[in-house]
């Protein structure tokens, strides 16, 4: 008779656990098989068809209906389980007896105690053996297992374990007093030592050595808690609330059979030094046994640790009643095992830790739902489902249907949070935002500001530029619904300024009434879209036009920066005709005689050999400098008269030097050097410190670099005008009227660049607490726009990478995390002070000129540059970007590659460059007047591309629009949903089966 693989497992896993085969092989079956139809029912069905188990099918469907029980008991309770440290203890041989040693740890990751014992491993993913979970099942069946037991310390506890053991496994008294006595007995903990502490230890190395040989074994366990567990610095690691769970295992020479036993405190309770952070217990598991097995008590041991880091099974035996809830816990458990087979993978590999760990609700979702009623399971999923609006808001965008009601709103949400958008701000990290956001807006404002003197004739020129920043920016902050955004004029507003100032001489016009009356007509059409909630219709604004929006900036920055550099070539001219041999050709002098009539004595810039007696006058002129020369009437002739040293080789230098030091800075907190505060310090001030240091080599060189040039004189740029622009006088009346056409366009473009900024600032994913202000926020740039077109200053809006570089410096992430675990993003610092201390300092700068001339402006361009590289970056449109350029083998693993053919990604991305491409087109080119309009065209086209792309397509790549999502809601497409939920269970199922846990069979 033919023995077939299936057979073959099963005879081998009865042989090493007898009637747990079954189970196990469910979970090669459904584990391994994945594209049997049906799932665990129809695979079960053909085994127990095979192998003659009646009671299969049943004992795994009451395993999850326990499950699902005990975790809907937890969500009615509203219970949350707290974050467990586990500590594995083994009883081991040293010279002086039996001891106990702690041998691994885990919070979430497994950290061992290397062979040779004086450093932990890297945190990494538990493997197991196979068998070692069914050996921990059968341990937990036949042992002694107490739940919520009234217990205040460890010898209480094990009485108690002691004195309920089953009648068939009782030990006699002599062996229950040899057993507490070495179960209380002191452990042997691993510290966590620093670096300075490890250098120490070496310096006094026989001393320490006499005195871990001195250390008794035998010493009984502290009730109190150790100077070292005081001391011990990876406390510092588990954040408020954490309890400690406790694995003991070990063999022992005068036990015959086994002693097991589960505790369940009913109250945590302080257990003395048996773990070596000072926190109380919660769970206690014990095993000790016959010699021979201590390798199977070891795995079963580091089994138990790794169940109970498991936040699934971890709530169970929280709400666990009976001992069989346990076992449904271990039996759910192994249902979402990963298998690896072996031969194909170096068992003693560590796996590291994931980036990212799949989602717990995902795994909870399948056992809550299925206790649900079909009514319930409607409700719940009405909620879990966005509405017919944008799914990154809620109330902020329903429309009240009264006039000025969403502004109303927006006041009301925002003004509970106002004192503390100040008392928020106390903090470091508000410091190092300042200076980098400082330094961005100054150097934006300079050179927007200069873009703006070359377009109007100096009508607009940096002066106007600082104070109408410090101006806007200042009572933004102080008034807006979001004041983490930061105003400046942005490129599409110098666009339409350079048209309007060449239209305006084209046909004699008044360049700055002109623009007067059509900044006024801005604002009250401003003010009637706030009036109308017209911000509702920011819903519209998908990923599609935000992602082509927010890369046209970047673009737009990284472009600029590139181009200031470009043009240094010019300023500061290269010398490619410079030759070393002829050195001593090279001449410069200053002819201060009438024209054409130069004499060869009259001024060398560099010493000359002349002597003298000679040529008295000559001395005189030498002195000289280049300047002097030319304040007194002459110029410069000779070949070396035009030599500057290779300046625009250093300002290179500079430019990238400041951008490449900047970006490896930032990346410095996930660096494995130094201490975790100390990297994420230094990464907070990583702007600031490539500053300063390109700063000081600048210095140090002493190279004439191009610098930031600040005014110092608070007049206007252009001598011709005023502080105050007169609406009437200088245009024909009909001039304010003709004003609402272009109006009508700017108000497009304002309310495009405003919204469509807010939307990308106020993402679901930054976590924001305190709300956004859509009305609110618009409201403030349409009164702005009153009073910067009557001083004649630049039109503010909210700039999209500065703002985004300022949430990005404000970004809070968790102070503990676990070993091997990434720090968990925990929100933006939202609050008003670093906005307006940002723009105060802005208006402050021009009398600080005398220190801002140090700064090399090639040194800010490299700041512009990181700025426009990071909101690129920050976009799936660049990811998408990129996909273009690599083979389908090397791609990521990204979700929407899962769900979208590769050929409809490379699509959506194709017109996305292309309306990209057009955007750029548009601004550049004389056709710039329909850019706004072409903003606004990209809502159109998004809205075309239902008719290209499935839902089930744009619902992964973009977001689904308003109406379509009422088609949906109404169920229109009932079929589609159905096909996008199996696929969804699908999606749940690789999460599920992700880098949480791997098991090998070994």
């Amino acid at each position: 008779m033919h023995v077939g693989p299936r057979q073959r497992v099963l005879a081998t896993m009865r042989a090493e656990a007898p009637g747990q085969a079954d189970t196990a092989l469910q979970v090669v079956d459904t584990r391994l098989q994945p594209g049997l139809e049906g799932s665990a029912s129809s695979s079960s069905g053909v085994l127990c068809q095979a192998l003659g188990c009646s009671s299969f099918t049943s004992s795994v469907s009451s395993a999850t209906e326990r499950v699902s029980a005990i975790l809907r008991q937890e969500e009615a309770g509203d219970r949350r389980c707290p974050l467990l440290f586990v500590q594995l203890n083994e009883l081991l041989s040293s010279p002086a007896g039996l001891e106990w040693r702690e041998t691994a740890r885990w919070i979430k990751f497994e950290e061992k105690v290397e062979d040779g014992g004086e450093r932990w491993s890297m945190p990494h993913v538990t493997a197991l053996p196979l068998h070692s979970l069914f050996e921990l099942r059968m341990c937990l069946q036949k042992g002694t297992v107490l739940l919520d037991l009234d217990a205040h310390s460890f010898k209480e506890i094990i009485d108690e374990a002691l004195s309920r053991q089953p009648e068939e496994r009782a030990l006699r008294p002599e062996l229950k007093d040899r057993l507490v006595a070495l179960l209380l007995r002191q452990p042997r903990h691993q510290a966590t030592k620093s670096p300075l502490w490890t250098l120490a230890e070496l310096s006094l190395s026989p001393c320490r050595e006499k005195a871990k040989n001195q250390s008794d074994p035998r010493a009984q366990l502290s009730e109190t808690p150790l100077k070292e567990q005081l001391k011990n610095k990876f406390k510092k690691k588990l954040p408020l609330g954490t309890e400690v769970a406790s694995v003991l295992v070990g063999e022992v020479d005068f036990l015959e059979k086994p002693f097991i036993a589960f505790v369940r405190l009913k109250e945590m309770v302080a257990l003395g030094a048996l773990t070596e952070v000072a926190l109380p217990s919660r769970f206690l598991f014990i095993l000790l046994g016959p010699r021979a097995k201590a390798k199977a008590y070891h795995e079963i041991g580091r089994a138990m640790a790794t169940l109970l880091t498991d936040e699934l099974f971890q709530r169970v035996a929280q709400q666990a009643e009976h001992q069989e809830d346990l076992i449904a816990g271990i039996n759910e458990f192994l249902d979402e095992l990963t298998v690896l087979p072996p031969g194909k993978w170096d068992p003693s590999a560590r796996i590291p830790p994931p980036d990212c760990l799949p989602s717990l609700h995902k795994r909870m979702s399948t056992h809550l739902w299925e206790w649900k009623s079909p009514c319930n399971r409607n409700t719940a999923a009405a909620e879990d489902k966005p509405g017919p609006g944008h799914p990154h808001f809620g109330e902020e965008l329903e429309r009240t249907g009264r006039l000025f009601g969403g502004l109303l709103r927006d006041i009301r949400r925002k003004a509970p949070w106002y004192w503390s958008d100040f008392s928020d701000a106390l903090h470091i990290q508000c410091l190092s935002a300042v200076l980098y956001i400082y330094l961005a807006t100054v150097t934006n404002a300079i050179t927007f500001g200069g873009m703006l003197g070359d377009a109007t004739a100096n009508m607009q020129g940096v002066l106007e530029s600082f104070l109408g920043t410090a101006f806007a920016g200042s009572i933004f902050c102080l008034f807006a619904g979001q004041p983490l955004t930061i105003l400046s004029s942005t490129g599409p507003v110098l666009v339409f300024e350079r048209l309007l100032f060449s239209f305006s001489e084209d046909y004699n016009l008044d360049y700055l009434e002109f623009r007067l009356w059509i900044g006024l007509w801005v604002a009250f059409f401003g003010l009637v879209l706030v009036a109308t909630e017209a911000s509702y219709l920011v819903q519209y604004f998908t990923r599609f036009t935000e992602e082509g929006f927010c890369a046209l900036i970047s673009l737009i920055f990284i472009y600029d920066s590139m181009k200031k550099m470009v043009s240094l070539a010019d300023t500061y001219p290269i010398n490619w005709q410079y030759r070393t041999e002829d050195v001593t050709l090279y001449n410069c002098i200053c002819n201060l005689s009438s024209s054409g009539n130069v004499s060869a004595w009259n001024n060398t810039l560099l010493p000359s050999p002349i002597a003298p007696q000679e040529h008295p006058e000559a001395v005189t002129l030498a002195r000289l400098s280049r300047t002097q020369c030319l304040d007194q009437g002459g110029h410069l002739l000779g070949a070396s008269c035009h030599y500057v040293p290779d300046v625009t080789l250093m300002s290179f230098l500079l430019f990238g030097g400041t951008f490449l030091c900047s970006t490896m800075i930032k990346h410095f907190k996930t660096s494995r050097y130094f201490p975790t505060m100390l990297r994420k310090l230094v990464s907070d001030f990583s702007i600031i410190l490539a500053i300063l240091i390109f700063c000081t080599i600048d210095v140090v060189l002493g190279l004439e670099t191009p610098k930031l040039l600040v005014p110092s004189e608070l007049k206007p740029t252009n001598p011709a005008r005023g502080w105050i622009i007169s609406p009437f006088g200088a245009n024909p009346w009909w001039v304010c009227l003709l004003s609402v056409v272009p109006a009508v366009l700017v108000t497009i473009l304002i309310f495009m660049d405003q919204q469509i900024t807010a939307v990308i600032l106020n993402r679901r994913e930054y976590k924001l607490q305190k709300g956004a202000g859509f009305h609110l926020d618009l409201f403030c740039v349409s009164l702005l726009m009153i009073v910067t077109s009557m001083m004649g200053l630049p039109w503010y809006v909210s700039a999209t990478v500065i703002s985004l570089a300022h949430m990005e410096s404000l970004k809070k992430e968790s102070t503990t995390s676990a070993p091997g675990e990434q720090p968990k993003f925990m929100g933006i610092r939202e609050q008003r002070l670093t906005g307006l201390v940002v723009f105060i300092l802005t208006g402050v700068s021009v009398f600080m000129a005398p220190i801002l001339k140090y700064i090399p402006m090639p040194v800010l361009y490299g700041v512009f540059l990181h700025m426009g590289v990071v909101a690129l970056n920050s976009i799936q449109f660049t990811e998408r970007v990129r996909l273009l350029l690599m083979p389908a083998k090397h791609q990521p693993d990204l979700t929407y590659l899962r769900h979208v053919p590769l050929r409809r990604v490379h699509l959506f991305t194709f017109i996305q460059v292309l309306c990209l491409a057009v955007l750029w087109v548009l601004k550049s080119t004389v056709a710039a007047i329909i850019f706004p309009v072409m903003l606004l065209a990209l809502v159109g086209i998004r809205k075309g591309l239902e008719c290209i792309f499935s839902l089930n397509d744009l619902s992964w790549l973009d977001s689904i629009m308003p109406k379509t999502a009422e088609r949906e809601t109404k169920g229109k497409l009932p079929r589609k949903q159905e096909k996008e939920g199996s696929d969804c269970e699908e999606s749940d199922l690789m999460h599920r089966q992700g880098p949480e846990i791997n098991i090998s069979v070994n």
